[in-house]
Parts: structure tokens; sequence; C-alpha cells
């Protein structure tokens, strides 16, 4: 990751701002010129209009953004030192959360400051997810740092990501070192849950959700229980723990749901779940046609956009679940409610929320509102690592 040649890269005059204010992305449109003789993937110095230095960072011109920086430090190298550095200080910050070896994102991209890295950990294997040119040719160093950082037993790459092609790479499977399992089995707050760490969809543990399944158990006991996009059971699961009567789980996968059922006998809930696959969205309709009603409603729908051109649509979609979860929810109901489309913030979440209350002539209160668990860490001047609103509501009426 050491820079070739020190290549530079010259921003346009007054095109330096988000940088100096702290954020690590540069956009091909904020580039004036860059050194002859640059390759993808090389480490650069990114200079304003005048030559003075900003920061050093890894440079793909075939992505839109840029240049991703690493260090604002001009005696600080973008080598595999760094790269070292910065693991480690990821592992040490997630013990002020979570006890040794316990499941965790271990590196979360640039709210680690190392964009395109994230690591997760599940018991003693860890999942790498490498999005970027920069990181993808030191993949070797990765795997150095965090052999000896966490020790792990295997490691498997998970970089099968649909944004990679826009880095000119292809999506990548494959073992880095040891032995990972096909199955294993990990332990979360108690609660026992079946990873496939080699397939499957982001393990379907979700870890940034773990905070907000804790939040949901207060609100459980006696509850009767619909798990809308349940994926592989886990808030079901957490809320059963805590004294619900019984859960109803809704996934389109098979797979999902195959993990789910195992992960309910695993911990003895078997007899009090119903599981359901289909479309989330025909089966709230036709719970409300049946005049279904549940005391506690969860809703985790995949991000229903992942650019700012498709919110209208996402807007929409959000509000359509919400407004089918009010009309499902008996009075005195929680829903649990929650949005991972980075280009739907906060307020205009609570916005889309109104609506749907308004629309289903329900009185609610915003119990609470979370976001993502601390291994997750949000950058304040890069705003796109703060993804995740978790909305508690309370049904009125």
């Amino acid at each position: 990751m050491q820079p070739a040649g020190g290549g530079r890269v010259v921003l346009r005059k007054g095109r330096d701002r988000r940088l100096k204010a702290g954020h690590l992305w540069v956009y091909a449109g904020e580039i004036q010129k860059t050194d002859d003789g640059l390759s993808p993937g090389d480490a650069v110095e990114v200079v304003d209009h005048r030559g003075r230095f900003l920061a050093r960072g890894y440079y793909n011109p075939a992505s839109s953004i840029t240049v991703r920086l690493l260090t604002r430090s001009r005696d600080e190298a973008p080598d595999a030192a760094l790269l070292r550095r910065r693991i480690a200080q990821a592992v040490a910050y997630r013990r002020h959360f979570y006890d040794a070896g316990e499941s965790c994102r271990l590196v979360f991209s640039e709210g680690d400051l190392l964009p395109g890295l994230t690591v997760d950990r599940y018991g003693p294997c860890l999942a790498v997810q490498i999005a970027t040119l920069g990181m993808d040719r030191v993949r070797d160093d990765i795997v150095s740092a965090l052999q000896d950082a966490v020790h792990p037993r295997g490691i498997y790459e998970r970089s099968d990501l649909p944004t990679r092609l826009r880095e000119g790479l292809e999506a990548r499977t494959a073992l880095l070192s040891g032995e990972v399992p096909e199955e294993m089995e990990v332990i979360l707050d108690e609660l026992r849950f079946l990873v496939r760490l080699r397939a499957g969809q982001k393990t379907g543990l979700y870890l940034d959700h773990r905070f907000n399944r804790r939040a949901l158990q207060p609100h459980a006991r006696g509850r009767r229980v619909l798990d809308v996009f349940c994926n592989t059971g886990s808030f079901g699961l957490y809320a059963l723990k805590a004294g619900a009567e019984r859960c109803t789980g809704i996934e389109i996968s098979a797979e999902c749901l195959d993990l789910a059922r195992r992960n309910a006998a695993l911990n003895g809930f078997e007899d009090r779940c119903e599981w359901i696959e289909g479309n989330a969205f025909d089966h709230l309709r036709a719970l409300d046609h049946g005049k279904e009603r549940f005391d506690l409603i969860v809703l985790d729908p995949p991000a229903f956009t992942k650019s700012a051109r498709a919110t209208a649509a996402a807007v929409r979609g959000y509000k359509e679940i919400n407004l089918r979860a009010l009309r499902l929810a008996a009075p005195g109901a929680i829903i649990a409610t929650s949005s991972c489309s980075y280009h739907l913030g906060p307020e205009e979440f609570l916005e889309v929320l109104r609506d749907a209350a308004a629309d289903a002539g329900r009185d609610a209160t915003l119990v609470e509102m979370r976001g993502q668990a601390p291994d997750h860490p949000i950058h304040l001047s890069v705003p796109e690592t703060r993804y995740l609103k978790f909305a508690l509501l309370l049904v009125r009426n």
C-alpha cells in the first residue's frame, strides 16, 4: 500500500472543503489533474490546487469515488504497518462493548478509517469483505494483521458484492486461512444461532441490530409477535426469550426459514413459532383481511433503495409496510420498525411513519429512536456510515 513514485492527485480550486471537514472520499469531479503514470490501486498524495498536502489514500479511476483516504498525516505512510495499527485499534475499541472472542463486527470500513474493508467475527472464525481495489491489492496484509490481532481459527472472504463491479473487480469468495466450517453455532445474549459464513445473506444475524433486539425485550412479555422479513428469526427469538407468548415469522427465503426453524429448535422455542414463506407485502394484506391482530410487530426490511434516485419508490415501500403493520396492531401494541437505507434519513423515516399512522387512523407515540450497534461506529464526518434507523412505536388506540 506504499505510494508508487509519490504520485499526486490535485483537487480543483474550492473542491477541498469536504476533505478539510473530515470526509474520506474524493470524487472524480473534484479532481483537477493527476500525475502521469498512476495505476489503479496505487497509494497517492491528495493536494489542493496550490499543491498543499491534504491526505494520503488509494486511487481508482474506474470508480466515481476516485480516492479513499487512509491518513491525513504527512508523516504516516499508507503501508502494511498502518493497516496493522488500524485493525489493532478497531479490535481494542470493541473490547469496551464486547467480551473477548464475542461475535461482533471487528472492522467497519470508513467507521474504522479503513475504507473498503469489513470484518465480522463469529466465534473463532472471521468473515472478511473487501469492497474496493485499494484493499483488494493488500489482501495478504489484511490476513496477516487479522491473524496477529485476534488469532482466528479461520478466515473466509465473502466479497460477493455487486458494488465491486464499480471498482473494476469481480465478486470473490475464498478461504483465506485456517478452517471455516460450512455451518457453525454461535451464542448471542444467551441465545444459540446457526451461521453459514461460506454462504447465506450476511450470515443471517445482522450484527448491527444486536442492541436493538435487546431494546425490544422489555416490551415482549406475554405478547403475540409478528416478525416481518424475519430472515433467520433473531428478533422473534429474542422476544420469545423475554417471555413473548408466540411468534409468527414471515420470510421469502426458504433457506433463511430453514435456519429460523432450526434456531428456534436449538433454543427450545419450536412449539411457540410459526414460519410463513412468501412475500411480506402479500402476507401482511392477507393477515389484515383475516382480522389478525398482534401485540408486537417487527419490521426489518432490506434496503428499498441504494441510490438517491430511487428514494421516492423506497418511501412508498416503507409507507406501505408500516401502514399494514399499523392496521395489524392491537391497541397498546409495540411496533419495532427499521430502515437500513442511507438515502432515507432519520427525519425522512419518521415522516414516513407519521404519514402511515395518519392513513391508518392510529395514534402512535415514538418510544425510542435507535440506530446501529457500537461495533458499527459512525464517523461524524462521513454521514454514509450512519445508515440504520430503528424506531419503537406505541400504538395507543
